[in-house]
């Protein structure tokens, strides 16, 4: 018997079917290709990790080149010669350290009787111990967030960052090179030792950036709020490891 494709019924029938179909294959695409995806978000927080520490493919001078993805794990893995959570005064190893969800800890520390867990990196470069942070915050439009690479006495070694919607041609150049090398050499601390952080200043004056004492680097003009963004995450972020590296004195 021939089939009325006239019909309303059959159409929604139809409808009804391919719906299945479709999001039956959609639904195996995603699960086969979860561990594909997962594995790519790995090494994209390696890539960024050792991009702050200086370690990347840059070759011209406003490059923003990450180790490749087919090395990334086994240069990650060579460089950073130890993980941590930093829970408080407490400090455990940990080599999964750096797959810790940073924002959802901050979202859980909004509760006073949760602890914070914090990952911290110790790598080496040219013979020294660096030691590399995870930052987030919140830019213009969305959430901007990063990695500060420094050294024992908390002065910068390097940095990354990166954002999920600010402006182009504004905000979104605290990715770009002449803004991140002006972090370089700078000092966390001030003269006497205690925690400043930096801030992004307009009008700073030091527009070489030789200053690196003055816990203050060149702002970006146009993109003060999402300047302003990158000088709240570095304090607030930053500020939590200071214990830590009291310890190291």
């Amino acid at each position: 018997m021939a089939i009325d494709t006239d019909k309303n019924s059959y159409t929604v029938i139809f409808a009804i079917v391919m719906v299945i179909v479709v999001g039956s294959i959609l639904a195996g695409l995603a699960q086969g290709l979860k561990p594909l995806v997962k594995a790519n978000e790995r090494f994209e927080i390696q890539q960024n990790i050792l991009y702050a520490m200086g370690i990347n493919a840059n070759e011209g001078p406003s490059d923003v080149e990450f180790i490749s993805a087919d090395k990334v794990e086994d240069v990650f893995n060579s460089t950073i010669t130890k993980q941590y959570i930093v829970e408080g005064d407490k400090v455990t190893e940990d080599a999964q350290a750096y797959l810790l969800d940073v924002k959802k800890e901050e979202a859980k520390a909004k509760d006073p009787n949760y602890t914070r867990k914090l990952p911290l990196f110790e790598g080496e470069k040219d013979g020294n111990p660096i030691y590399v942070m995870p930052i987030r915050g919140k830019g213009l439009w969305d959430a901007i967030w990063g990695f500060v690479a420094v050294d024992k006495d908390m002065v910068v070694q390097g940095v990354f960052f990166d954002h999920a919607g600010e402006t182009p041609g504004l905000g979104s150049e605290i990715k770009q090179r002449y803004f991140m090398d002006d972090f370089e050499g700078e000092h966390l601390l001030n003269e006497s030792g205690a925690f400043k952080g930096i801030t992004v200043a307009k009008g700073n004056a030091d527009p070489r950036n030789d200053r690196k004492t003055d816990n203050a680097v060149d702002a970006i003009a146009g993109a003060t709020i999402t300047g302003d963004g990158v000088t709240a995450m570095i304090k607030k972020d930053l500020r939590m490891y200071v214990p830590y590296f009291k310890t190291l004195k």
